[in-house]
């Protein structure tokens, strides 16, 4: 039996978590996809996938054995491509975590011109706003608004996103215009929970850090909930750049105390340590920072 054949049954069914879904992917009957699997499985002497009747799942010498194995193919890809056409042509799935703020106008604009760009490219995106394991689950790359890495992955900031503290004009109406940071104290906060959930929040003002306490009214990790809550008036929000831009000409939300707040939180590119970066993952950052989606 193939190896090299064997090695990306074994990538796909454990990038699907199904040896059906693999089957139709690679046009393979779902017995000869079992058969490639158990012969690795034979060859390393070590079971690489727990199976039962609903999922398929990496065992922790799977996802030892996957790292290894995504590296050496995407390498040989890489030289093929190198070989065959003097040029790298980006191709196959690219798998990415994003933020959920990250569901916006001008990167959706910037998606589809990459994908015009780069057509055998098939973006695969999470928005789940979740700390993914990005070896086990498949991932390519991550963007992540904090440097919180899984060991063995590596990270390259992108920007520094800049947040701005809003609300709508009928909160202001309701509860009066802040004229200072200190007028922020009780005010109905509509919080994002893993940041500031309890309702303290650090401003950076004249270069020291000001912590205002809030009145968390809503709490939650889904910053579009969140946006939706302070279009309707229930408190101030956080919200970046990328998110709030319509709102702002619209008028249905308001910058608060724009001279007087700054905040500013660090985006990372979070991928698995190589010495590399395959031509899918390369081209998706430089497209997008050349587009300015991140500045």
């Amino acid at each position: 039996m193939d190896t090299l054949t064997s090695l990306r049954v074994f990538v796909a069914v454990a990038d699907l978590r199904s040896f059906s879904a693999a089957s139709a992917r690679l046009e393979m009957s779902a017995a000869m996809t079992s058969k490639h699997v158990q012969a690795l499985e034979r060859r390393v002497g070590a079971r690489l996938l727990n199976r039962n009747s609903r999922n398929v799942g990496l065992t922790e010498a799977g996802v030892t054995y996957l790292a290894s194995v995504r590296i050496m193919l995407d390498g040989l890809d890489d030289v093929e491509a190198r070989i065959g056409d003097a040029t790298v042509v980006p191709r196959g799935d690219l798998k990415i975590s994003l933020p959920v703020w990250m569901a916006n106008a001008r990167f959706v604009a910037a998606l589809a011109e990459y994908q015009r760009t780069y057509p055998e490219v098939v973006l695969d995106l999470d928005l789940e706003g979740r700390m993914v394991n990005m070896v086990e689950e498949g991932f390519d790359l991550a963007l992540r608004g904090a440097r919180m890495l899984d060991e063995g992955l590596i990270a390259r900031k992108l920007t520094d996103i800049a947040f701005h503290l809003v609300a709508s004009p009928e909160l202001l109406e309701r509860v009066g215009r802040p004229e200072k940071l200190q007028d922020l104290v009780g005010m109905p906060l509509l919080a994002y929970g893993p940041v500031t959930g309890s309702g303290l929040v650090p401003f950076e003002q004249n270069g020291e850090t000001v912590e205002v306490r809030f009145v968390p009214v809503m709490r939650s990790a889904n910053e579009t909930m969140l946006l939706e809550a302070a279009r309707a008036g229930m408190g101030f929000a956080i919200s970046p750049d990328l998110m709030i831009d319509q709102d702002l000409k619209q008028g249905s939300l308001e910058r608060v105390l724009p001279e007087q707040v700054q905040l500013t939180g660090p985006l990372y590119a979070v991928y698995p340590n190589r010495s590399y970066l395959p031509a899918k993952v390369r081209t998706f950052l430089d497209h997008m920072v050349a587009k300015g989606v991140f500045a």
